[in-house]
């Protein structure tokens, strides 16, 4: 009878109860040493965790969504010992022989491919690294656009970047802007389309491009509101009396109607052609 071994979470750090996001490995599958067979992550880091030991495996122990920590068994395997696998091939040289140990070598072939099949098919998660994940989520990316050409059918930085060429090289006017549904805003009051300037229209891809690859800034400027706390405290009774809460939300609101009516262009919308943006 094979040995039976378990390959178990090793020392994960001070984790507990980590989630697991990938499972890469399905039973009858065989794995080589270091080879990545799950993904976890936790609020602080995402990490791979590899097999111990070149192995085929037997049952699996774990899914995606299940939570581990160190010392939870992964999966049941057989241990792989090259030398045996040598000495054979070596005696399968007899017809005999051949017909004997032909079906043993081909069917585990077979379940592996039915359950690989049947686990892409089933699994809503797409294979790819950490590192990818964060990079399509940084770029507001569906990891199920993309083609996967790395082993395995994993998804690499390059089939990312492959597919951020091809929306630029297929973007026209305004950008490879996703389109986005129809919108009624005369029922919220008047509106008044404006054609973009050529300016705007050749500029319109480029600006894409630069929100694709730049990283994001979020800007904060402090505001002395001295006078109109004074003034909200002031006239926090008389508010009272007439049913009306007077919070800062208020002059908060105030505030940005008066700057959106300076500057509309931070409330307008791009048309459904990306010619033209709405006025509101």
């Amino acid at each position: 009878m094979a040995e039976v071994i378990e390959i178990k979470v090793p020392d994960i750090g001070d984790f507990d109860a980590v989630e697991i996001i990938e499972v890469m490995i399905a039973a009858g599958d065989t794995v080589e040493e270091n080879q990545d067979i799950i993904t976890l992550e936790s609020d602080k880091a995402a990490m791979e965790i590899p097999s111990p030991t070149a192995a085929v495996i037997t049952e699996m122990k774990v899914a995606v969504g299940d939570k581990i920590k160190e010392g939870d068994v992964i999966a049941l395997a057989n241990p792989v010992v090259q030398q045996e696998d040598t000495e054979t091939v070596k005696t399968a040289a007899a017809p005999a022989v051949k017909e004997t140990t032909q079906p043993v070598i081909q069917q585990p072939k077979a379940v592996d491919s039915e359950k690989r099949e049947l686990e892409i098919t089933s699994s809503d998660r797409q294979h790819a690294s950490p590192s990818v994940r964060q990079l399509a989520r940084e770029l507001s990316i569906d990891l199920n656009d993309i083609t996967a050409t790395g082993p395995k059918g994993r998804i690499s930085k390059e089939d990312l970047h492959q597919l951020i060429q091809q929306r630029m090289t297929a973007s026209q006017g305004g950008g490879s802007l996703p389109s986005v549904p129809s919108a009624q805003y005369e029922k919220f009051g008047e509106v008044s389309p404006q054609d973009l300037s050529r300016i705007k229209k050749l500029s319109g891809k480029h600006l894409h491009a630069c929100w694709l690859n730049i990283p994001h800034v979020t800007q904060f400027d402090e505001a002395d509101i001295t006078e109109l706390e004074a003034f909200r405290q002031a006239n926090k009774a008389e508010a009272v009396k007439q049913g009306i809460n007077l919070t800062p939300l208020v002059f908060m609101m105030k505030a940005v109607v008066a700057a959106l009516k300076k500057h509309p262009e931070l409330n307008a919308s791009l048309s459904e052609d990306k010619s033209a943006i709405i006025m509101k």
